[in-house]
Formats: C-alpha cells, sequence, structure tokens
C-alpha cells in the first residue's frame, strides 16, 4: 500500500470516527488499510454509512465512501471521493475478451470508486488494489460526496454510456450495452473463482482476473441493484 498522508481521528467527532476509535484505530492510514482489508462483498444498506463495520465488508463504493465522510468529520477536506469511469477492456482482464469479441466491441465504459488525497489517487477497495492498474483506461472522474454511491451513480454511469453510445456509433442501445457489461463482470467472477479454487495466491492472479472491483465477489452485481 502506498504511503499517504495520515492524520490523527478524534472520537468525538462523528460515528466514523467513534466507530474506528472503538476498535483502537486512531489514525487515517490505519483506517484505510483496515478498510482495504474488509471482505469485498454486497451492502445490505448502501445508505448506512457504517454499513461496512456492519456486514463487515463492502464494495467500492462503501468502502470509500466511509473513508471520506471519515475525513470530513477529522475537518480533512483534502481527501475526496471520486467516481472514474474507464475502458473495461482485455488488456484490463483477459477473461472478458470472448464477450467483447462477440458484440464486436473494443471495451465497455466502467464505474468505480476511490479516493484522491491531496494529488495522490489511492485505491483501497482489497489490500491489493492500486489506481495505477487502470490510470491509462480513465475515460472520465468526476468527484462525488459520501452519500452519492447508490442512485447518482448508476445515474452518471448510464448517461455516460448513452453519450458514449452516440459518439462511438455504437450498434447496440443502453438496455443491450448494460446486459454486455453484466456478462463481462460474470465472465471476471468466473475467472476470479476459478483461480480461487485452484488456491492462487495473490501473486500468482494473472490477467484473466480484475485488479479493482470484481475480485473474490459473487455477488458484485447487485452493487448497481
Amino acid at each position: 500500500m502506498n504511503k499517504i498522508k495520515t492524520f490523527k481521528i478524534d472520537e468525538n467527532k462523528g460515528v466514523i470516527s467513534k466507530k474506528l476509535v472503538e476498535i483502537n484505530i486512531s489514525q487515517f492510514h490505519i483506517a484505510c488499510e483496515f478498510i482495504s482489508e474488509l471482505p469485498y462483498k454486497r451492502n445490505l444498506d448502501k445508505n448506512n454509512i457504517k454499513c461496512v463495520f456492519e456486514d463487515n465488508g463492502g464494495t467500492c463504493s462503501t468502502k470509500h465512501a466511509v473513508l471520506r465522510k471519515l475525513a470530513l468529520e477529522n475537518n480533512q477536506e483534502n481527501v475526496k471521493l471520486i467516481l472514474g469511469i474507464f475502458k473495461m477492456d482485455p488488456e484490463y482482464a483477459l477473461s472478458i475478451k470472448d464477450t467483447l469479441n462477440r458484440y464486436q466491441l473494443k471495451y465497455i465504459p466502467e464505474a468505480h470508486n476511490y479516493l484522491k488525497i491531496e494529488n495522490q489517487y489511492c485505491d483501497f477497495t482489497t489490500p491489493g488494489s492500486n489506481y495505477e492498474q487502470f490510470e491509462n483506461n480513465i475515460l472520465q472522474e468526476i468527484e462525488i460526496e459520501f452519500n452519492q454511491i447508490n442512485s447518482e451513480k448508476i445515474s452518471f454511469h448510464k448517461k455516460f454510456l448513452e453519450k458514449w453510445i452516440i459518439e462511438e456509433n455504437i450498434e447496440y442501445n443502453l438496455e443491450e450495452i448494460w446486459s454486455i457489461r453484466e456478462q463481462c463482470i460474470e465472465d471476471l467472477q468466473k475467472s476470479n473463482q476459478e483461480q480461487i479454487c485452484t488456491n492462487y495466491s495473490e501473486e500468482d492472479v494473472d490477467s484473466n482476473s480484475s485488479p479493482i472491483c470484481y475480485q473474490n465477489s459473487p455477488e458484485v452485481r447487485d452493487e448497481y441493484k
């Protein structure tokens, strides 16, 4: 994990600060490490800012939202929550190549959440996540708030896709592209699960595997439900 600017967590500043201090986490960089190590899983209520604690895990959305909320509680405005749209292509994950070829697509724009701390981009989705893994595939980035990871994220993603379909003369409509996207995610999940079953270590994961949102998570499609 890259070294980041840290700060002391004041337990009296808010609900997230209090929760972390209760479990003996008093520094921001330790909180980031703790959140990244929580299992990647669907949350029962993404509108509940404490859901990563109650569910013992979270997605790229809920994990980074809680870190943004923590920063705000401690007057650290330099910690920004970013929504990025990136090219999900075979270079990103070889396992989606057949699906993209079947529909004659070079890539599909996908959404991902992460942090920008001053001028440093940080991805705490999993311990192995790294912004550099998808940096060159970024199509657009916007800053959002911790309470905008649900319907607002989906709406922005779909509006981006609608514009992309027109500008790139894509022969499919939004509903069809969304369905193809879901198939790509299923491909990623299948590849990741096969690697788990063969007991590959993290260092052994190859280009078939997704380094971002879908690692070890058969429930990831529900991120958008």
